[in-house]
């Protein structure tokens, strides 16, 4: 097992497994799996299974695989593949050697499939998809028997050999499941399970033109590997039927159980893969690993920790009820996660030259100043400190208000680990605004500490104007302007409400050592929040920075409320 833990505290599924053990169910094995098609990149969404299914195949000293359910070569891609297996391990799921495709089981599939055959179970149907939607009644009003489902087991071997052969065109005969077609349940009214696609597929190749559907294909996949409980979201609840009719019909190898669970649903958030694709293939967002994009590969890039989306996927639990999370509950974990491991870093995104008179002309002073207050171990630091510095524009006011404890003038404030200013005047240009802040500093308060014990309010941080390099910053924002886009008229765009300020990008000043930090490295911009080192972009000749979170914690706001 991978030394990742994922402490899930006890939901409804573990109750069944546990109740399942003490049946002696599966003699005593727990075996679960995560299974994702791979027609897209994993999200937010799939990182709450993986966790569940890894999580539960850990609390129970059992086994969990990673399976690929590769079965529509039309919509899938290594690219996708490749992406999967980095997401999945990133988020510290092991699967050992335990790496599986739908594909690898074709075979036995279409065994499977010929053993319903001679079980007069299933047929083969003409019928195109619209065509079926007819003599499948509604939700009201039963089926009617198509045409071919009193066809001979000796006809419908015969033209299911020949689809397997190539002989007929895309979509002109699929296989069909006999079940019943009064059946109240739409889904057993004779599904489709097998179609024909004469498309090669990236693990197989050219070797078949026919493909299992989902339905049949998948509890088949989990019987072959002897998964104990096929965990999945509620969506599959209406399909559970044909899930147990497939396995119960067909001697196969076990009969997993099909526990259901709520998907994640996020606010400011979609988690459809089509509605991504469309984000990504009309350039709407810069790629599937857009920082702004729920994607698991799009929150990395962002610097979102994999132990913060653990610790978030932990937090909101597992439930049977369809709800919205807030995303500043994910915020939050973040948050949490990394104000105890992101070292600090004073930078200046709005600068404004604050220039001390009486220090020093062309003298450079190396000030200490602590990385991490959460971290004795974290050390320090040194950072230069010059007459001329920049603070940021927001920290002056030329009128303060009351409760206004950073500069203005005759103010005193705290530079960071530094000296005591107070402010003395101001310079503005020809259009009244204001461009250079004069002070002077008391030498006696070297490391931000007066000996007489006097004390100051604000405290502000600061770079030096010569030493200090520039830096890309790019601010990121919630995708979408309204909380829950399943709320939005049908006929409106759905991507009419993307928000227009996702996504800043601002020149700002850094400490010097910022640019020396690798990509992918967590920082605290004091006093503005938490930073990522582009992975693609950031160099030291071109430092680039992605703001992950805001300091400011909106989720507590929001739990007191609700509370």
């Amino acid at each position: 097992m991978s030394e990742t833990e994922i402490n899930l505290p006890d939901n409804f599924i573990h109750e069944i497994i546990r109740k399942d053990l003490e049946a002696g169910k599966n003699g005593g094995a727990v075996k679960t799996r995560f299974p994702p098609e791979p027609n897209g990149y994993l999200h937010i969404g799939h990182a709450k299974s993986i966790c569940l299914n890894f999580g539960t195949a850990q609390k129970f000293g059992g086994k969990f695989n990673l399976r690929l359910d590769d079965t529509n070569p039309v919509k899938e891609d290594t690219e996708y593949v490749e992406s999967i297996l980095e997401d999945v391990k990133w988020l510290g799921a092991d699967w050992e050697d335990r790496f599986f495709h739908a594909s690898d089981y074709f075979d036995q599939m279409y065994e499977y499939a010929v053993q319903l055959i001679k079980m007069g179970k299933a047929y083969v149907c003409e019928l195109s998809e619209d065509e079926f939607k007819e003599y499948r009644g509604t939700l009201t009003e039963p089926g009617k028997e198509p045409p071919g489902r009193k066809r001979t087991i000796e006809e419908n071997l015969d033209l299911f050999e020949r689809m397997r052969a190539g002989e007929f065109p895309d979509g002109s005969k699929v296989l069909r499941a006999r079940i019943d077609m009064a059946s109240p349940n739409i889904h057993m009214r004779d599904p489709a399970i097998y179609r024909i696609r004469h498309a090669d597929h990236h693990n197989t190749g050219s070797k078949w033109c026919i493909y299992p559907l989902y339905d049949f294909a998948h509890c088949l996949e989990d019987a072959i590997e002897g998964i104990t409980h096929s965990i999945c979201t509620l969506e599959f609840e209406i399909h559970r039927p044909l899930y147990d009719w497939i396995l119960n019909t067909l001697d196969t190898p076990c009969k997993p159980q099909q526990i259901e669970f709520a998907r994640l649903n996020l606010t400011y958030t979609v988690m459809s893969k089509r509605k991504l694709l469309e984000l990504v293939k009309t350039n709407l967002v810069n790629g599937w690993d857009d920082p702004r994009m729920p994607t698991i590969c799009g929150m990395r890039r962002r610097g979102i920790p994999a132990s913060a989306i653990r610790d978030f996927c932990e937090t909101i639990g597992v439930t049977k009820f369809n709800s919205l999370t807030e995303i500043e509950l994910l915020d939050h974990c973040v948050r949490d996660d990394l104000n105890k491991s992101a070292r600090r870093a004073m930078a200046v995104m709005n600068p404004l030259k604050l220039v001390i008179d009486n220090y020093p002309e062309g003298q450079v002073e190396e000030v200490e100043t602590v990385n991490n207050p959460e971290d004795p171990v974290a050390g320090t630091r040194k950072v230069p400190f010059t007459k001329t510095l920049y603070i940021e524009r927001d920290d002056f006011m030329e009128n303060p208000v009351k409760q206004f404890h950073r500069l203005a003038v005759g103010k005193e404030v705290r530079l960071r680990s530094a000296y005591f200013v107070t402010c003395t005047s101001f310079v503005k240009d020809e259009n009244g605004e204001i461009v250079e802040l004069h002070a002077t500093y008391d030498p006696a308060t070297k490391g931000g500490n007066a000996p007489d014990g006097r004390k100051v309010k604000g405290t502000i941080h600061w770079v030096s104007a010569d030493r200090s390099l520039e830096a890309e910053v790019r601010l990121y924002d919630k995708l979408f302007t309204v909380p829950d886009l399943s709320a939005i008229p049908e006929d409106a765009d759905w991507k009419s409400y993307l928000n227009p300020e996702s996504l800043k990008v601002v020149k700002c000043r850094i400490e010097p050592g910022l640019a020396e930090l690798p990509p992918s490295t967590h920082v605290q911009f004091e006093r503005i929040g938490y930073f990522f080192s582009d992975p693609k972009d950031h160099s030291q000749e071109h430092p680039v920075f992605n703001r992950t979170v805001a300091l400011k914690d909106s989720w507590s706001k929001i739990a007191k409320k609700g509370s």
